[in-house]
């Protein structure tokens, strides 16, 4: 049995990854989470498209493992909402949906004005200003770009595991880190046109402003407003299709 998962060939994956989201090393990691953060790759990146089935059998033979490991691998995934497990069916990329775009956006937007709102009133805040002004200005950056949407969504991908990591509340770090693959494909949809980029970093640009300045209320409410925009735009890209 192979001791590390191949990567498989095709597409190269976008930077962000299961492990990212809870800032594990990949030399730490096990079998089973090697192959989970290569399949959440796929997954967020869209390689995998919603409703496609996961056959263990194929990705046994892909990584060169048996498939013990791969069954748990999925169950990684289905806890962070990026597969569904059928009985007698196996697993298939969890669907997008309207209802659960409203139920889990509404939840980040709650958490994500509490969490920004500490960061901003926390004496200690001036520490993460330098960091969080530099990301917001490469956001300012790339939002003028029609063409660095994928970097743009990985850039705040990011920009939200800092303000993660800098969090002085741990239960809140710990919610917000389950959600934040689950809320990746749909913070996709929300950012997928130039228009919705340019007002996200202008609601970034916001809490820069709101944390030099200390003031928690308007850290709050520009984190919830930055996620209410998303959920609405990821919404109307759903009743699209």
């Amino acid at each position: 049995m192979a001791t590390t998962a191949r990567r498989a060939t095709g597409p190269p994956p976008i930077k962000i990854a299961w492990d990212a989201a809870r800032s594990v090393s990949r030399l730490t990691q096990s079998l089973p989470e090697q192959i989970a953060a290569r399949l959440s790759e796929r997954i967020t990146a869209g390689i995998y498209v919603p409703g496609r089935r996961v056959m263990e059998q194929e990705i046994s033979a892909e990584f060169g493992v048996s498939r013990g490991p791969v069954r748990e691998a999925l169950r990684l995934l289905e806890k962070d909402g990026l597969v569904t497990i059928l009985p007698r069916r196996g697993a298939q990329v969890t669907r997008l949906s309207i209802t659960e775009v409203r139920e889990i956006f509404d939840i980040r937007a709650v958490l994500n004005g509490l969490r920004d709102r500490q960061l901003a009133a926390a004496p200690g805040n001036v520490e993460l200003l330098p960091a969080l002004e530099q990301a917001v200005e490469r956001l300012s950056r790339l939002a003028r770009n029609p063409d660095d949407a994928d970097e743009y969504v990985e850039t705040v991908f990011e920009l939200n595991q800092l303000l993660n990591d800098a969090a002085p509340n741990l239960r809140l770090r710990a919610i917000l880190a389950s959600l934040a693959l689950q809320t990746l494909r749909y913070s996709r949809l929300g950012l997928s046109t130039p228009e919705r980029r340019l007002q996200s970093a202008g609601n970034w640009q916001r809490l820069v402003k709101a944390v030099r300045e200390g003031d928690g209320l308007e850290a709050q409410r520009a984190a919830e407003q930055r996620v209410l925009d998303s959920r609405d735009a990821a919404i109307r890209e759903l009743e699209k299709a």
